[in-house]
């Protein structure tokens, strides 16, 4: 790991979700590039263990046990920082719950806490700190956890939501907060933690190799002075791999008419639009009317 990240030394962050996984290891080498750190889980005693030995080591560390689903504890866990460490410089939105299901057997309460975890939380705890930061003046830099999964993924329609939501937070915060020298961006992690081990699926394609420390560099980085002038971004890590995801963007042909009815706009699906029907979902299935000119020839044709 580059220990020579500029803005590292003294910087007061917090970590969400630092109890273990990919938090854990967020805080612990935030802690060795010179940060000092909270440690939240709501676990607390995992929290205290993670704070425990990053003092341990000779570093800085707090643990805290607040909720980021509960908004007056979002903004005690804020607090926190500010009283412990005199500012709030910087925050990791990574607690996150996972879990997986097809779209008939979701239950209306897993689902529910899946979302306050997952988009409130993000929402609570980035508010409140951007409040401090505003207040401070002094500007700070936050880093949400999204997920490639945001992009559509067999499974994991709850989970991939709460990431897409996370993503459009991220670009937006980005825009209000650039005049304020608030930077905001996006890490989408795959590494082998508990979310793993629940998905045969995931096992396969995150060995064991692939650990939460593999993602703290591109996490320590986006916090760091070194990444001045980045903000607004999606960035995807799964250990050796790592790059830039594309933003959703309005796609040509754009058709115009005075108004639209159902007869004219079948027929721009027909004539126009069954051309330019997009693959979806990170697999990137090709839709239906598009995959009978992929599979009805001898000789397949092969999208781009």
């Amino acid at each position: 790991m580059n220990m020579q990240l500029a803005g590292l030394q003294d910087r007061a962050v917090v970590v969400t979700g630092a109890g273990r996984g990919l938090g854990e290891a967020f805080a612990v080498h935030l802690a060795h590039a010179g940060a000092r750190v909270i440690a939240n889980d709501v676990d607390l005693e995992l929290a205290e263990r993670t704070a425990a030995n990053i003092r341990d080591h000779g570093g800085q560390a707090v643990a805290s046990g607040h909720s980021v689903t509960d908004p007056a504890q979002a903004q005690e866990l804020v607090q926190l920082c500010v009283d412990e460490f005199g500012s709030i410089d910087g925050l990791v939105n990574n607690a996150g719950l996972n879990y997986e299901a097809l779209p008939w057997q979701e239950e209306p309460d897993q689902m529910r806490e899946l979302i306050e975890v997952n988009v409130l939380g993000v929402m609570y705890t980035g508010v409140a700190a951007i409040k401090a930061m505003t207040a401070q003046g002094t500007g700070g830099a936050i880093v949400n956890i999204s997920s490639g999964a945001s992009l559509g993924q067999r499974k994991l329609g709850v989970y991939a939501a709460s990431k897409g939501a996370v993503a459009s937070l991220t670009y937006s915060w980005a825009l209000d907060l650039e005049e304020v020298g608030i930077r905001v961006n996006a890490v989408c992690p795959l590494a082998h933690t508990r979310m793993v081990w629940k998905s045969e699926r995931s096992l396969r394609n995150c060995p064991p190799d692939r650990t939460p420390s593999r993602i703290a560099p591109l996490v320590l980085f986006l916090l760091s002075d070194d990444a001045e002038g980045i903000t607004g971004q999606l960035v995807r890590c799964n250990g050796p791999q790592l790059h830039i995801i594309g933003q959703p963007y309005l796609k040509a042909p754009i058709l115009e008419r005075q108004t639209w009815d159902t007869e004219t706009v079948r027929r721009a699906f027909d004539e126009v639009f069954s051309a330019h029907l997009e693959p979806y979902g990170l697999e990137k299935r090709v839709p239906p009317r598009l995959r009978k000119w992929t599979e009805s020839t001898s000789t397949p044709l092969r999208t781009a």
